[in-house]
């Protein structure tokens, strides 16, 4: 599971690529609340607001 912003999408479905040798599904955090979780406040490759859940 990656949370990223705009700017990494694509190096976070790479590296997921190339984990579990499938497509992950990706999920825009504007949109779809968990209840038992909340995003991180950064994105993990750098200090912007994550905009997406690749999982």
């Amino acid at each position: 599971m990656f949370v990223v912003c705009k700017e990494h999408i694509e190096i976070a479905i790479d590296q997921f690529v190339d984990e579990y040798e499938e497509a992950p599904d990706i999920y825009d955090l504007k949109e779809v609340r968990f209840s038992a979780w909340e995003p991180p406040a950064t994105c993990e490759r750098c200090a912007n607001k994550p905009q997406f859940l690749v999982i």
